[in-house]
């Protein structure tokens, strides 16, 4: 007859290991972050960096604004360009898993960039008016004329970009 031998292992405590949860929540106060990275590789992620670069470029040749025009252009750019930096944090930072707030995070981007093609689309047409009625011999005509061209690349990628979302929102909402 065969003898069974059960061993039962016991884990000593170790005094040393760090401890599993922060004591107090002050130990790790930015522990909820996770980086998103993988975000970016999605087309909607591709698209925020699209809007971000071309919104870039509608600044960096938009300005110095010259006339109305390409006050409310470079006003609209910034804003917008504003907008798609604080949607990219909130991406990459993961802070729609983070926060418990009952905020429904489609429907709000979806507004924004909805409102950012309006606006882009209004504020791209008035650059373009403006800057080609400046003299052809005007030092910045051509740099005003490129802005209102990246202007359009951008109402562009904000068209698609709010397209997604619609359908994504959609779908979010048959789904409940």
């Amino acid at each position: 007859m065969m003898t069974e031998t059960v061993v039962n292992v016991q884990e000593a405590p170790n005094n040393n290991a760090a401890p599993n949860k922060p004591q107090g929540g002050n130990d790790q106060p930015l522990a909820w972050i996770k980086i998103n990275v993988d975000y970016f590789k999605t087309t909607p992620g591709l698209l925020k960096i699209a809007e971000f670069v071309l919104g870039i470029f509608c600044m960096a040749l938009g300005s110095p604004a010259y006339y109305g025009g390409s006050h409310f252009f470079l006003f609209v750019v910034t804003v917008s360009f504003i907008g798609t930096i604080i949607w990219i944090f909130i991406y990459l930072l993961g802070i729609r898993e983070a926060l418990t707030f009952p905020i429904n995070w489609i429907l709000t981007e979806l507004v924004n960039t909805g409102i950012c093609t309006v606006f882009y689309f209004i504020a791209f047409i008035l650059q373009l008016i403006v800057s080609s009625s400046f003299h052809p011999g005007h030092s910045r005509r051509g740099a005003q004329i490129t802005a209102g061209v990246f202007g359009i690349i951008n109402t562009v990628a904000y068209a698609f970009a709010t397209y997604l979302l619609n359908v994504e929102w959609r779908g979010s909402r048959t789904n409940q």
